[in-house]
């Protein structure tokens, strides 16, 4: 079997080695020519898979190491018949460590208190349920936006977006990029909502970049400057609008879920689909390609201010505040299109809150729930 995969894929030669020949290439290189006489092509969110690039292919079977699938053409591999395989669920962990890291980052500039603050959460799936529940477990408030989920599950306590704009101080958007039907995305967060927004109001948005008005948002913030914004995707990536990264208080280079765990395993559930389609056994698992962190514990003796005790454990594990001056780096030595991809080509190595154990002992007990709510494993040293 010959394999065609994103060169940015961790693991690929132990996980995709045993199955034949791999060729490597970066994700936005990948065309056609590539792929004349493969049979399998494994990528991430970069490599948009369409009719175009599947012309005249060989390929039997096509994974992406990613939760999202807006970048594949669905109809191009059925009217092929060539097997598909995504890996939901892989890095949700890695962009609530991402939301909770803004947020505070935000709060700690600014002077204000996530505890006091209502977030709402737009797309309850694989990453906005995650939220929701970690930031419940936080005693944060929060409220949920998710028409598909609210036609099924009408005894979920589920709102309107407009309903969230009123009632909330944050806004996080985690929906798929879905263009037509009644639960459209694009532009979900359009001109007049913006408009709407309350002054002092957060806007985060780590699902997909065209489900947010761009030059409305860049107006709004030109113009009148009152709300706060957090970026990880945009549209037209990686060509993104630098007059809007300027003016807003966070911007990241689409890596919120791009943890070493989140990325490893995605790269071993499409492992997993792949070895299933090729009715192999799969013995390999997910801790054998996962190494043990830089990082492993941490000791807190004395009670902080919670949301201080917080923001020591999550940068001992990830400071998206890096993440934000690499972009801006980037972008200045090397353009926006080159510097946007040289950051994720080059992301350096960051693991997951939960693979920081904090032992806590003394007067520091007392942050168990909120410590543990965050995310991280918690071990309490009674008598020290």
């Amino acid at each position: 079997m010959k394999l065609v995969i994103d060169a940015n894929i961790p693991a690929a030669d132990a996980c995709f080695g045993p199955f034949g020949t791999i060729t490597s290439l970066p994700g936005r290189e990948i065309c056609a020519d590539h792929l004349r006489d493969a049979d399998a092509l494994i990528v991430r969110s970069i490599t948009q898979v369409s009719d175009t690039l599947l012309d005249n292919s060989a390929l039997r079977f096509v994974g992406t190491c990613t939760i999202g699938t807006d970048h594949i053409d669905h109809e191009a591999l059925a009217k092929r018949d060539i097997a598909f395989a995504n890996a939901p669920g892989c890095n949700a962990e890695a962009v609530v460590d991402y939301v909770l890291s803004s947020l505070l980052t935000l709060a700690e500039r600014d002077g204000w208190s996530l505890s006091e603050r209502t977030v709402g959460i737009v797309g309850v799936g694989n990453v906005g349920s995650r939220l929701q529940a970690r930031l419940n477990a936080m005693k944060v408030p929060t409220l949920a936006c998710d028409p598909p989920r609210a036609e099924g599950e009408p005894r979920q306590a589920f709102h309107s977006l407009d309903t969230l704009i009123e009632r909330c101080d944050v806004l996080c958007l985690h929906t798929p990029l879905t263009r037509e039907g009644p639960h459209a995305t694009y532009q979900l967060l359009d001109a007049q909502r913006i408009d709407e927004l309350a002054s002092g109001s957060i806007v985060l948005n780590a699902g997909r970049g065209d489900c947010v008005d761009g030059l409305a948002l860049r107006n709004r913030l030109a113009g009148r400057g009152d709300i706060s914004v957090v970026l990880d995707v945009w549209e037209d990536e990686p060509g993104i609008d630098a007059g809007l990264r300027d003016l807003i208080s966070l911007a990241t280079p689409h890596i919120a879920g791009h943890s070493l765990d989140g990325k490893l395993r995605g790269t071993w559930m499409i492992r997993q689909a792949l070895a299933r389609y090729c009715a192999q056994s799969s013995e390999l698992t997910f801790a054998d390609i996962c190494p043990p962190p830089a990082l492993a514990s941490l000791h807190l003796q004395h009670a902080l201010p919670p949301e201080d005790a917080l923001r020591l454990c999550m940068r001992a594990v990830y400071d998206v505040r890096r993440d934000h001056d690499a972009l801006q780096r980037q972008a200045l030595n090397n353009g926006m299109r080159k510097g946007f991809d040289d950051c994720r080509a080059n992301y350096p190595l960051r693991r997951e809150f939960a693979t920081l154990n904090v032992q806590l002992s003394g007067e520091a007990v007392v942050l168990e729930d909120l410590l543990r709510g965050a995310g991280f494993a918690i071990t309490l040293k009674v008598g020290h």
